[in-house]
């Protein structure tokens, strides 16, 4: 009985990835075969989407089970490339039940620009998101990744990568994609209010108002 629920439980986690990597695709978060997505599973092992495929048409097939040291334990393909990083944050970040990292363009221009993105403006990126640090530059696959993710990763559940996009994790697959969500849509919100003179930011005594009315 046991078995059957974690399989049925296995099988749901699949379902929602595949779901999450179409969503990123339709919402432009992703090209071609970018942006890859993994989930902790109960026994410690991961399941990730697999290297070069295309997000719109991930099927289940396409993801694979490695153990948190990147060794394939189930699948025929390849895991993703960025596998490091997602490792990195797993090891780093008990709390962690997924990580999605993708390039969604509003969100990467701050992060091609290497402008911070501020955090006293939007008060559901505050409670949603927290603080978004820029990580430094790092050279995309490598195990740079970890390294420029490791001044932020313990206090940050969404960080921007300099020149490459951004990555956020969440207790469960749905959480680390809405905070991609959410990230995209203040990005563009913020680029909006910068034409049109700048955003204006929120008071310390705003800030200290809205943590107290919504603590966590």
């Amino acid at each position: 009985m046991k078995s059957s629920s974690k399989n049925q439980g296995t099988a749901a986690l699949r379902k929602a990835m595949v779901e999450i990597c179409h969503r990123l695709a339709a919402k432009g978060f992703v090209s071609a075969m970018d942006g890859n997505v993994s989930a902790r599973l109960p026994d410690g092992n991961i399941l990730t989407t697999r290297t070069n495929v295309d997000k719109s048409l991930v099927a289940p097939t396409d993801l694979v089970v490695v153990d948190i040291h990147g060794r394939l334990v189930r699948g025929k393909h390849r895991p993703s490339t960025e596998l490091p990083m997602h490792l990195f944050i797993y090891n780093k970040r008990k709390d962690a039940g997924a990580v999605v990292h993708a390039h969604p363009p509003f969100a990467t221009a701050f992060a091609a620009a290497r402008i911070p993105f501020p955090s006293n403006v939007f008060p559901e990126v505050i409670l949603g998101l927290g603080y978004v640090p820029l990580a430094d530059y790092a050279t995309p696959a490598t195990e740079e990744i970890p390294k420029s993710l490791a001044p932020h990763i313990e206090k940050s559940s969404a960080i921007l990568l300099a020149n490459h996009g951004a990555v956020t994790l969440g207790k469960d697959l749905w959480q680390a994609y809405y905070r991609m969500e959410k990230l995209e849509h203040a990005a563009r919100t913020l680029l909006y209010a910068r034409l049109l003179g700048g955003e204006k930011r929120l008071s310390e005594l705003d800030l200290q108002k809205l943590l107290a009315t919504h603590p966590k």
